[in-house]
């Protein structure tokens, strides 16, 4: 016992009252019957009520995906509808649906205090941006030779400006809760930074640190690429079914060309080239494997608003270089890995030439060699596996690929070792004279029968 419950003890039995003896049930013995006669009457009107009135069947605001409670999440998502948002976030909508509250006036004490704090601070933020957005102006039409430093360091002091500004424009709505909401129910303008922001967090939160994993685990560097460090979210869909990184897909889903989802967390346009790559090819002549281009298209325009990026559907007059062809993995070959990378191309230089792109050959194709050729920068990547499926022979046969009637087996190494003499006790006592030690050595580690040293007469 703590020292504060010794001292405490002796006040607290005075301010007890005491209990008098009596011949009659203690309190606890009355309060126990009690309890059976509640339960008695529960269960017996339980029973009644079963029998007359239905089950509860949800109301309007239980089939919402904003205001569903959790005993009703689970047939919604059956539905093939997910719940937004926390659950106190839908209960809070839900006593304020009735009322007809929008969300920044619900009426608890404590919220709108904090929203009046959040108000204020983000005052103070948008006077440090106009005074930062000043300094820039006057920066930008200063002579760059009364600059200390000249041309390199007003540069220098600019980007640094402008990355300020961005980081404030950040922090001035990163606690607003109607930022949040709107963010949470997909709602968000990705040409604010704020909500570039938050997706760019809940995509290093899971999905960047799963795709740097399958980089590593399926030795994307250095088969591929040296270095490889993703800065956008890509997704690939084959036929509206989205395929997670690494998964296998079978021959006759991926025979069309996916789409992908390129989601970029930094503003402005730029071109991009997206390559697809099979890192696995089987060469015969050479008993190795060596890498095959399955797709090539450059001066992809992408943007943090415009994600979709649907590979059959660009121009093949200035983008399209080198057409979808269906992966396709050899009977007894291993799994072949198919690499979607996305490079980007340098700002402020002309579309690249097409023409040079189809002269590149599919088979012996280097990512590297077209990385350095073009000047071009890896940021965005995603993968998926193609094995023998019972649908590849009839893909291989569509678009004449050939391979389909050879079955690949891998070669038996035989040891160079020398054979091992009988040696030991157990191999000087195999005659005949020694027939009734068999049971006790024909089992033995490290001699076998098919090597003849144990012979049976």
């Amino acid at each position: 016992m703590s020292r504060c419950g010794a001292v405490a003890r002796p006040l607290a039995r005075q301010l007890l009252p005491l209990r008098r003896f009596t011949t009659t049930a203690t309190a606890r013995q009355q309060q126990q019957q009690q309890q059976h006669q509640n339960e008695a009457s529960s269960s017996s009107a339980s029973t009644t009520s079963s029998s007359s009135t239905p089950a509860q069947q949800p109301s309007p605001l239980d089939l919402d995906p904003d205001t569903v409670l959790p005993e009703f999440e689970a047939p919604l998502i059956k539905a093939g509808k997910m719940p937004v948002g926390s659950r106190r976030r839908r209960v809070a909508l839900r006593s304020t649906t009735d009322l007809g509250l929008p969300f920044e006036q619900l009426p608890y004490q404590a919220f709108q205090e904090a929203r009046a704090v959040l108000a204020a601070d983000r005052a103070d933020k948008l006077g440090q941006i106009r005074t930062q957005l000043g300094r820039i102006a006057r920066l930008e039409g200063a002579d760059p030779a009364a600059v200390r430093g000249g041309q390199r360091m007003r540069d220098t002091r600019l980007a640094s400006l402008r990355r300020h500004v961005e980081r404030l424009k950040i922090l001035a709505d990163a606690n607003d809760p109607l930022v949040k909401k709107r963010f949470e129910d997909g709602l968000g303008d990705m040409n604010k930074p704020i909500y570039r922001h938050y997706a760019e967090k809940k995509w290093r939160a899971y999905d960047r640190r799963l795709i740097a994993q399958r980089i590593k685990q399926f030795s994307i560097v250095p088969d591929l690429l040296p270095k490889l460090d993703p800065t956008a979210d890509v997704q690939l869909f084959f036929r509206r079914a989205k395929v997670p990184p690494g998964a296998v897909v079978d021959s006759a889903v991926s025979e069309p060309a996916p789409r992908l989802r390129v989601q970029l967390f930094d503003r402005g346009e730029r071109l991009v080239t997206v390559a697809v790559v099979d890192a696995d090819v089987p060469d015969l002549a050479a008993d190795a494997f060596s890498k095959r281009c399955h797709f090539l298209a450059a001066n992809v325009p992408l943007s943090p608003t415009s994600a979709s990026l649907p590979l059959a559907r660009l121009r093949p007059q200035d983008q399209l270089a080198l057409p979808w062809l269906p992966p396709a993995a050899q009977k007894g070959s291993p799994y072949h890995r198919l690499a979607v990378v996305l490079l980007e191309q340098t700002p402020g230089q002309p579309p690249l030439d097409v023409d040079k792109l189809r002269a590149l050959p599919r088979d012996g194709f280097s990512l590297k060699s077209l990385r350095d050729r073009f000047a071009l920068a890896p940021f965005g990547f995603t993968m998926f596996r193609s094995v023998w499926d019972d649908n590849t022979a009839a893909v291989m046969a569509r678009h004449a690929i050939p391979g389909a009637d050879v079955e690949l087996r891998p070669a038996r190494v035989r040891s160079l070792k020398p054979p091992v003499k009988p040696r030991g006790w157990e191999a000087k006592r195999q005659g005949p004279k020694y027939r009734h030690l068999w049971k006790y050595t024909k089992r033995i580690r490290g001699i076998s029968n098919a090597r003849g040293w144990i012979k049976k007469r």
